[in-house]
Parts: C-alpha cells; sequence; structure tokens
C-alpha cells in the first residue's frame, strides 16, 4: 500500500492486526499510535512488543506518534501481552499497547490496547474512533512539546507477581513438556520453572519471529501435535503449551490429549474455591456443563457471560469475581487486576495437581467420563442476512428449551446444550454442543449442523 494508506480492515472488534507491510506498516503505526494518545488524553502510556520481526520498526513509529501527541511513553521491551497489562496497572499508567499479532502467522502483526487498570479498547469503545482519526486523518497536530521516553525492565517484577498465587513450597516435581512456540513463553517459562522442582523438557523455547517450527497457536491440532506427542512418549505428567504472546496457555495431558479449556476452566475454579469457598467464576456463554456443575459442587456462585475479554473482565469487576475462563484459554484473575494472564494457569494446575497427588490425565478423567463436547465447528453461510435467519429458524425450533441470546443464541436442556454464535468480521456461524453421553450428542450436533447448513 502506499507509504501514508492504512488498509482499513486491520482495525477489528478487539484489537488491530493485518498483513506487514502491505496492510499495515510504520507509517499506519505512527498513526495509530497517536490517535491511542490523543484518545485517552494520556500523559503516559506503556509499550510492549512481541518477537516479530517487524515489531521492533512498528514499536519505533507507534511510540513516535504518541509522543508527538505530547504523551510519556515507557517502552518495556519485548514482553509478553499479559506483561503489559500488568505494567500498566502496576505503574499506574493511562494506557498500554502491545506490538503483536497474537496467535496468528508471521506474515501479520499488529496491537492489542487497553486503557486505565488495562481495560482493553475495542471496536465499540475505542478503536473505531482510532480508526476514524486514522482514516479521516482528523489526527490534532504535534503538540509543541515532544513525550518523554523511557526504557523499563519488567520481567523480575512480574515473575514475583505471578507466584503470589501458589505455594511454592508444594509443587511436586512432576514431569514436564513446554512448548512456547517459539514465541514470548519462551523468555519467561525458562525462568518461571527454574524455580519449580520439576523435571522440565522444552520444545520451541528460542524465541524466533519466523516461527521455524509451527504457529504459535495451539488452539490448532497441527500446531500442538509435537507437543502431544512427546508428553505421550515420555509418559510425562502435564504438557504446556503458549500462543505467540503468551497471553493464552493450553494443556496436554498424559495420554497426549488436548485438554478444552472449558475443562482447564473448571479444574482451576475447583483450586480457588478450595481456598476461598463461596467466590464467584465467570464462564463463557460455549462452556461445558462442567463449569457449572463443578463450581456449584465447590461452593461456589457460576455466572454466564458473553464471549470475548472486554466482556469477561467487565463483568468480574461488577461481579468482584475470584476468576474467569474463557474456551479459547483466556483466564482471567482478580489478583491480576481483572486481567487474563497466560502463567498463573500453569503454576494453579501444578498445585492443584500438587494437592490431589495427581497428574493431570487423573484430573481431567472424571470430566472426561461425563461431559462430551463437539469442540467449535464453524459452518460458512452466504451472507450476513442469512446468520441471522438461522438464528431465528433455531429459537422457532427449540422453543421448549431453556433459550439465552446473550451471545449468539444458547439452547439449554438438561442432559445437552449448545451456542451458535455469529462471526464478528464474516457470514460464519460457530456452533459448541454438549451432550451427557458420546451417542447424545453425536445426534444433536449432527441434527443442528444440518439445520445451519441446510
Amino acid at each position: 500500500m502506499p507509504q501514508n494508506d492504512v488498509a482499513p480492515e486491520i482495525f477489528k472488534a478487539y484489537d488491530i492486526r493485518g498483513i506487514y507491510p502491505d496492510q499495515i506498516n510504520e507509517a499506519a503505526a505512527h498513526d495509530i499510535g497517536g490517535a491511542f494518545a490523543y484518545y485517552l488524553a494520556a500523559r503516559r502510556i506503556g509499550v510492549g512488543r512481541d518477537m516479530r520481526l517487524s515489531s521492533p520498526g512498528l514499536t519505533e513509529a507507534f511510540i513516535e506518534g504518541a509522543r508527538q501527541q505530547g504523551c510519556d511513553v515507557i517502552d518495556y521491551g519485548m514482553i509478553a501481552t499479559d506483561m503489559l497489562y500488568y505494567a500498566v496497572c502496576r505503574d499506574k499508567l493511562d494506557g498500554g499497547a502491545e506490538i503483536t499479532a497474537s496467535h496468528n502467522s508471521r506474515e501479520y502483526n499488529g496491537m492489542k490496547l487497553v486503557r486505565k487498570e488495562a481495560l482493553p479498547l475495542s471496536a465499540e469503545a475505542g478503536i473505531d474512533d482510532i480508526k476514524e482519526m486514522v482514516l479521516e486523518r482528523t489526527l490534532p497536530p504535534s503538540e509543541a512539546s515532544k513525550g518523554g521516553l523511557e526504557r523499563r525492565e519488567i520481567l523480575d517484577a512480574y515473575l514475583e507477581h505471578v507466584f503470589t498465587f501458589i505455594d511454592v513450597s508444594r509443587i511436586k516435581p512432576f514431569h514436564v513438556v513446554l512448548d512456547a512456540g517459539n514465541g514470548i513463553a519462551g523468555l519467561v517459562a525458562p525462568r518461571i520453572f527454574e524455580r519449580l522442582p520439576c523435571k522440565v523438557v522444552g520444545l520451541c523455547m528460542e524465541v524466533d519471529g519466523t516461527f521455524p517450527n509451527h504457529e504459535a497457536n495451539p488452539l490448532l491440532e497441527e500446531n500442538r501435535r509435537d507437543i502431544m506427542e512427546r508428553v505421550e512418549r515420555d509418559r510425562a505428567d502435564i504438557g504446556i503449551a503458549w500462543d505467540g504472546d503468551a497471553d493464552r496457555c493450553f494443556f496436554i495431558d498424559g495420554t497426549g490429549q488436548f485438554v478444552p479449556g472449558d475443562f482447564v476452566t473448571a479444574l482451576i475454579a475447583e483450586s480457588f474455591l478450595h481456598r476461598q469457598p463461596g467466590q464467584t467464576i465467570v464462564y463463557d456463554v460455549r462452556a461445558s456443563y462442567a463449569v457449572k456443575e463443578t463450581v456449584a459442587k465447590y461452593g461456589g456462585t457460576a455466572l454466564m457471560n458473553r464471549v470475548g475479554h472486554a466482556f469477561i473482565k467487565q463483568r468480574m469487576r461488577k461481579e468482584d469475581a475470584i476468576f474467569g475462563g474463557e474456551v479459547s484459554g483466556h483466564y482471567y484473575f482478580r489478583h491480576n487486576f481483572y486481567a487474563d494472564n497466560g502463567f498463573i494457569p500453569a503454576l494453579v494446575m501444578l498445585e492443584l495437581m500438587s494437592r490431589r497427588d495427581q497428574t493431570l490425565a487423573e484430573l481431567v478423567a472424571p470430566l472426561r467420563k461425563k461431559y462430551f463436547l463437539s469442540g467449535e465447528i464453524s459452518v460458512k453461510l452466504r451472507s450476513v442476512k442469512q446468520a441471522e435467519e438461522k438464528i431465528r429458524d433455531i429459537a422457532r425450533r427449540y422453543t421448549d428449551a431453556t433459550v439465552y441470546s446473550m451471545d449468539g443464541i444458547s439452547i439449554e436442556y438438561p442432559d445437552w446444550h449448545f451456542n451458535v454464535r455469529p462471526s464478528n468480521t464474516e457470514p460464519l456461524l460457530r456452533l459448541n454442543l454438549e451432550g451427557k453421553t458420546p451417542e447424545l450428542m453425536a445426534k444433536r450436533r449432527d441434527e443442528v449442523l444440518a439445520m445451519l447448513r441446510s
């Protein structure tokens, strides 16, 4: 694209992301940095970046744009996204930006933007305003007094923070396999596990923005094949993988099987409720019955919520929830400023395994025997209008069910339930379904898919 043009499609529902340099480049980053600082009326922000080859240049341009609006900037260097959240809260900043494309492949880059207290910007709250300023070229002229620039290290303080969530002395010497996907976890995970008595095998731990082994997106099966095979071969007690910017955490049990995010949410909820009974847990509409039934078993209150970190964080603050979890691998903690974190879940899971004296496979086994999940299935449609019609068709068909419409449509019966959500960006519906038996799950999954595809 020409140097001063910005592709409008880089402005997403929850972040800014596109192909470098065709859709997003240094000129775009400069203008976005200026618009971000102006939108927040920020006096001081923090900026971090991931390991992508384009991140240093984009970071420098973003910082320069913010400084030209008179905003002071703290450059935290190469850090995980959740470290940026921590820095914004700890240092009481007006906002922050992580230069990252998260789990996307190496040709992408972008930004995750937050305001005070690491509250996320979204299309409805900030990103569309920034988009308009950048595309319409309405950004105010540079301030006469340019903002300052400071470089600061945050890793040591961050490590002390995440270790406050567990009692390290209780951790048993488990055999652990880690896969950083050549992402930022390669910087952080070794520093964490050097404090633990575990036997550790590391895969793809070298921080490398070319991603020479596989994409840093463990939600896709092809990207977790290496760790699944290694865990099974070594008969390890647990496998832990992270996405590119390390704000999401994924687990493999000792049989080499992926552990769904809703099962992880249920187990982490159990851990918190064991220590603090009666607390509130927030979970997303796609989740297994395992979450609400586990929370009830351990005396907590489970609240279902819309998908997306902006909505989860807002609800957790409103309800003062101690923990929140999403199927996608985002886990949120009250004592982490209600923000998501990619390393606290790993520590809490190891502590739960230690307290119960069980491997991850043993922890998960009762859930696998009781709850049967379809996984997320996407159905492509002709248009957004057709997607809306399909949701109305579902509501008309399942009138005898309990129906929720907080995020797409959720249909609930005593022994099976499902959620269908539209995509934010394309004519696509996403189905997540669960049954109390594998036969019931398969039957109802096929029934709903036939309706969506008809």
